[in-house]
């Protein structure tokens, strides 16, 4: 009997413990993490733009480019739609010879004779390879060191009247000057280079090149 008391006992004692609720495990909170610093974004470099080339600045490259003979050079300042007319004196007329960008760099060298002009005094025609007009009229002295130099103002004086202002309204010339070379000649042996451009959105175009020389 006591053995009987003793097994219902531990029966119920074990059934007690099964239907006893298990402990609540203890939550532990996660702790926040700290966001890292982070370095602010570089600003994005601006690009820098040139800024366009000075009347005499863009004068300097032509002639330096035409003391080299390097007409590529010379054409990236050509306008595109006018070209650079070519005069042999300073009275610029309206059949001298006008070469557009593309036409400048096969003229170094080339056989082909042009119609210039007339020379002054005799009225005969100035027919001439580029090299010759250029030895003759374009650069005919070292006007990338000349004696003299100036910005819409004539240097040098002859009986032919300089008509680039009324030819080219609006235009303005750098004139690149020698007053002479041989004393025996008193100075009539002056020569002068005139590099005519127009403005357009504040970029120089190159539209004319004028020789000056004494004229009788």
């Amino acid at each position: 009997m006591k053995t009987m008391r003793l097994i219902f006992l531990v029966f119920v004692f074990l059934l007690l413990a099964a239907c006893a609720p298990s402990p609540t495990p203890e939550i532990t909170s996660v702790p926040e993490i700290e966001p890292s610093p982070t370095e602010p974004p570089s600003p994005t470099p601006t690009p820098t733009e040139t800024p366009p080339l000075t009347l005499e600045e863009a004068a300097d490259e032509v002639i330096n480019a035409l003391a080299a003979r390097d007409l590529e050079k010379v054409a990236e300042f050509v306008h595109p739609e006018m070209g650079v007319r070519l005069s042999p004196y300073t009275y610029v007329e309206d059949d001298h010879l006008v070469f557009m960008p593309e036409d400048l760099p096969g003229l170094v060298g080339s056989d082909q004779v042009y119609l210039w002009g007339a020379y002054d005094g005799t009225g005969d025609p100035i027919e001439l390879t580029f090299d010759g007009y250029y030895e003759r009229f374009l650069y005919s002295a070292d006007f990338a060191n000349p004696e003299a130099m100036a910005v819409d103002e004539e240097l040098g004086w002859s009986s032919m009247i300089n008509n680039i202002t009324e030819f080219y309204p609006g235009a303005s010339f750098v004139e690149y000057h020698f007053s002479g070379f041989n004393p025996d000649y008193g100075g009539m042996d002056w020569v002068s280079l005139r590099l005519v451009f127009i403005q357009e959105d504040d970029v120089w175009f190159l539209v004319g090149m004028v020789n000056d020389q004494w004229t009788i």
